[in-house]
């Protein structure tokens, strides 16, 4: 195990951070480890022919973030390590012969001659917002338990609503892009409704004018969201066939009837499902419940109604992707930078995608 700082200005060698903060920067190598010329961009990163892995245990405050990363160039430090650990490549050839050209912050590739920046192809692409009020929007944003509107982001940082709008939803798309592992053990699978007016004269799992979130959370683990057409057996079975390990130990649901034949279909077995009778108002039975599930659905429902207020339909998935990205990382203090990691390897979202399709309606 390898650790340094960078003593000029105190800063670790990685992430810039001050030593005050007391970060632990740990890499781990395999066979031999060097100083790699070309990885070296001002504070240099050690590299080896293998791997190296970095870890960061630390949480940053807005103060801090403002400190740290004041100036443009400073952030392009950070994402140029988070995008590179091993060296800077060509984009197009994937060459290591790359040239910095600091006054254009553009790099040059020595075999191809293709000219890329740190912000090529990534979610920052084309952006024209100062890096600086990006990394402090990233982290208001991650660490806001119930999320954070565009309309506080617009206020919070001096930008306008259209700009703060589109700013979250392409963190959310680099949210989005992060792999989610299949969950096993013991899994609680539930659905809720979002949205629209109670009207009266349904019961049950009639839509009328609401949206389906169907949820399925691993005791101890992640939680997968997901904006549902409707809860026959043949869509339920898809979620939970894509989500769920053949491994699982216990499925655990309430008695709605769809649930059975979804379990069939995805290729569970009918001794692993566990069934609570809500109907019969039965709601723990022993450790067979589903309020593990409910919880986070209450937490959803508390962003909708108290910071979001207004979710379109179209986009309600992504806002579904920000809330478990966020919810899975709760107790993480890499949440910050494991975003700016995903953001700078997620591929853009231009704002003509975004907003290619009319809403038809909003919840």
């Amino acid at each position: 195990m390898v650790s340094f700082a960078h003593g000029r200005d105190k800063h670790h060698g990685f992430f810039g951070l001050r030593s005050s903060k007391a970060a632990c920067l740990s890499l781990i190598f395999r066979e031999s480890s060097v100083f790699s010329p070309e990885a070296s961009f001002r504070i240099g990163i050690l590299s080896s022919g293998d791997f190296a892995r970095f870890e960061v245990f630390l949480a940053m405050t807005l103060p801090e973030v403002n400190s740290l990363y004041s100036t443009d160039e400073r952030c392009r430090e950070l994402l140029v390590k988070l995008r590179w650990p091993m060296g800077v490549e060509c984009l197009r050839c994937k060459s290591k012969k790359v040239y910095d050209l600091p006054t254009q912050k553009k790099f040059e590739c020595g075999e191809c001659g293709y000219q890329f920046s740190v912000l090529t192809q990534t979610i920052f692409n084309d952006t024209h917002l100062p890096l600086e009020t990006w990394f402090m929007a990233v982290l208001l944003l991650v660490e806001a338990r119930k999320g954070i509107s565009a309309n506080q982001i617009k206020r919070t940082l001096g930008i306008s609503y259209k700009t703060a709008w589109y700013l979250c939803h392409r963190i959310r798309k680099a949210m989005a892009s992060c792999d989610k592992p299949m969950l096993d053990g013991t899994v609680e699978i539930d659905e809720t409704y979002v949205g629209g007016k109670f009207t009266g004269g349904y019961s049950g799992r009639a839509k009328n004018n609401k949206e389906i979130v169907f949820g399925i959370r691993q005791r101890g683990g992640d939680l997968r969201f997901f904006h549902a057409e409707d809860v026959k057996s043949g869509t339920l079975a898809k979620y939970i066939k894509e989500n769920v390990s053949a491994d699982v130990e216990v499925l655990m649901t309430d008695d709605f009837g769809a649930y059975p034949n979804a379990m069939k279909r995805a290729g569970q077995a009918a001794t692993k499902h566990k069934t609570i009778k809500h109907s019969s108002k039965v709601y723990v039975d022993g450790d067979i419940h589903t309020n593990t599930v409910e919880s986070a659905f209450s937490l959803l429902k508390r962003g909708i109604m108290g910071t979001w207020h207004k979710i379109s339909a179209k986009h309600l998935a992504a806002y579904l992707e920000e809330m478990t990205f966020r919810f899975n990382r709760r107790k993480s203090p890499t949440l910050w930078i494991d975003t700016l990691r995903h953001m700078i390897t997620a591929d853009p979202l231009t704002f003509e995608k975004l907003t290619a399709e009319k809403d038809d309606f909003a919840v």
